[in-house]
């Protein structure tokens, strides 16, 4: 196994600068590296081997030339395959997209070529983004490289299983109610859920286009800032995108100093329902904060509560609006065209075939909730509560910088045990889903490893709307306080492949 793999992103890119290593050295190191144990955690959908070795060779010759390239030039990237790619199949984990090619990239695809990382190929998720486990994926589940029987969090687990895994030190995702908060907490890396519009949805695959939203994974804090502003701006393209500068989340990152700072612990993110070895390592954070010069006071978001419902019809009617586009008429799967049936048969019956069924469900529960007679007591009402959890957020802030919670409730979870059980998998989102309702920033950094199973746990650290940077400056903070009481990464401590 190549020493290169192990390197940070910050790293790797100023070996290729420099000129001690090629960006196609980098490069072959980690497609060797997936080709030796992809076939146990099984994170990509695709892998763009030859694309790859072009890219990489390209910022060589670039480098060459003289060109003035970005800190991330040459840097292999592995990419959520709910982004549009031109060179790459893109099928957002569905049966109903197989082998479709779009005709344009995405804005966060096309900012990623811009920066020069190479893109190693398309990483696995729950089918359309819905999940919390990547069990839902149309093409089998990816697997958690601390334990193979375990979930590695959804929808982006095979983002984060390929950042753990060694197989790219970066990856996209995107966090709708905490598919990359929460993958990140349960494979012991760094996930970040941007500023809602702080990152273009253009060209991401919608699941519910009031949530969306696309955001960086890595092995550290500093290679998620790097990766944050390679890929983040305002995007006319987006109607929802910011017309803001980025926050400077790098020179946070470097800031790395929570002193003076006022940290608020989230009363309603703890007792019955969390596990005790989560609980444990979030307190040792919380008086770790305290060590480091932070004054800690308790919070309480009453809102917050009701969450996890309005979220659980909120997105439903927007994936019901959404998914209507695939009808079996323009791209994708066609089931049933044998000119013997009605357009309205070959939609329903290509539907039934290229549809999971945790797609179904969420389909069928939002056009519930968006029907007549029930659009007000259902779908009005949760956007009214989604109203009083920013209220809850704005009002916290005006007293903290940050707000801390874990991450999840529990550990990565056996692959298969929530299977049929809807609502213990939704719970899993507990901690993370206030944020994308409310749409500020928020980050999870690992904060050790729970006693009953020796699994990671995530410590979230929230922040105002474009109050992105306090994300990093604390998450950094915390992840060199930890790094040196621990010796080294979390990550070190993972069982090897």
């Amino acid at each position: 196994m190549s020493e290169l793999i192990k390197k940070t992103a910050a790293e790797l890119g100023s070996l290729i600068a420099s000129g001690e290593v090629s960006a196609v050295e980098v490069t072959q190191a980690h497609l060797d590296r997936i080709a030796a144990v992809e076939d146990r955690v099984h994170a990509f959908l695709h892998v763009g081997a030859e694309s790859a070795l072009a890219q990489a060779a390209a910022v060589d010759a670039r480098r060459a030339a003289g060109d003035e390239l970005g800190p991330l030039a040459g840097v292999p990237i592995a990419h959520k395959d709910v982004f549009t790619t031109t060179d790459m199949p893109t099928t957002a984990g569905s049966k109903i997209l197989e082998g479709w090619r779009p005709p344009y990239d995405a804005t966060v695809t096309r900012r990623l070529r811009e920066a020069g990382l190479v893109i190693l190929g398309k990483t696995n998720l729950d089918e359309f983004a819905m999940g919390s486990s990547t069990e839902n994926s149309a093409y089998g589940p990816t697997h958690n490289p601390w334990d193979l029987t375990r979930i590695p969090g959804g929808s982006s687990g095979g983002a984060s299983a390929s950042v753990a895994a060694y197989e790219a030190p970066l990856s996209t995702g995107t966090d709708t109610g905490g598919s990359i908060r929460q993958p990140a907490a349960v494979t012991g890396i760094v996930g970040m859920k941007p500023t809602y519009g702080g990152s273009s949805r253009y060209g991401l695959i919608a699941f519910a286009s009031s949530l969306d939203t696309p955001g960086p994974f890595a092995r550290n804090v500093m290679d998620a800032a790097l990766l944050h502003e390679a890929f983040s701006g305002h995007d006319p393209m987006d109607s929802t995108s910011i017309d803001q500068p980025v926050p400077s989340v790098v020179e946070a990152a470097r800031q790395a100093d929570v002193a003076g700072l006022t940290v608020g612990v989230v009363k309603e993110f703890g007792g019955d329902g969390y596990q005790p070895g989560v609980l444990a390592r979030f307190q040792e954070a919380v008086e770790l904060l305290e060590s480091l010069g932070a004054k800690v006071v308790e919070v309480s978001c009453p809102s917050f509560t009701y969450a996890l419902p309005a979220y659980y019809l909120i997105a439903p009617s927007e994936c019901s609006s959404n998914l209507a586009r695939f009808d079996a008429m323009r791209y994708g799967l066609r089931v049933g065209d044998d000119g013997t049936r009605s357009a309205e048969e070959v939609m329903a019956l290509t539907r039934a075939a290229g549809f999971g069924p945790e797609v179904k469900r969420r389909i069928m529960l939002g056009t519930y909730a968006l029907s007549s007679g029930y659009y007000d007591a259902y779908y009005g009402s949760a956007q009214k509560v989604r109203t009083l959890i920013s209220r809850d957020f704005d009002a916290a802030f005006q007293h903290v910088d940050v707000l801390i919670s874990p991450t999840t409730p529990t550990t990565a979870f056996p692959i298969g045990e929530r299977a049929d059980d809807p609502m213990a998998m939704y719970l899993a989102d507990l901690c993370t889903i206030p944020s994308n309702l409310a749409g500020n920033a928020a980050l999870s950094v690992p904060c050790g490893l729970a006693d009953e199973d020796g699994l990671p746990v995530g410590l979230q650290i929230m922040a105002p709307v474009l109050g992105d940077d306090r994300c990093y400056r604390v998450g950094a903070a915390v992840e060199r306080a930890f790094e040196s009481r621990w010796g080294g990464p979390l990550l070190s401590k993972a069982p090897a492949l």
